[in-house]
């Protein structure tokens, strides 16, 4: 999954945590290691999950959602990378988000949160 049409990861942390949703094509591989827990899963998600996920990035102006530029330390931080399409691009919250584009990120954020809770839900943790 090195070559991904989008990726969501959160890390970090005083008890880091580590946790990818790698997405091509039809494809989805998550993981998550951290709070004495790790599991690792591959699974499809439709074409509707995938329109979704464009929609609610172009909805929300990805491209135009601004970072802060702050150095924060041991928190967990989300990073979203899309490398196709106009809505091409790669943000973090690692120094925050800017205060007028906050509710933006967190809405996409939430598209791909719902896939990983719809996925998760019965998964067995290690």
């Amino acid at each position: 999954y090195s070559d991904f049409d989008y990726s969501y990861s959160r890390s970090g942390g005083f008890a880091p945590i580590y946790e990818n949703l790698l997405i091509k094509g039809n494809n989805v591989h998550y993981s998550f290691e951290g709070q004495n827990k790790k599991f690792e899963k591959d699974f499809e998600i439709s074409n509707d999950e995938l329109q979704k996920i464009e929609a609610v990035l172009t909805q929300h102006n990805f491209r135009s959602i601004q970072e802060d530029y702050k150095k924060i330390y041991d928190h967990v931080s989300t990073a979203i990378a899309v490398k196709n399409g106009a809505n091409s691009g790669r943000k973090s919250d690692a120094a925050f988000i800017m205060k007028k584009d906050k509710k933006r990120w967190e809405e996409v954020t939430n598209v791909f949160k719902q896939i990983i809770s719809a996925n998760m839900a019965t998964a067995d943790f290690k």
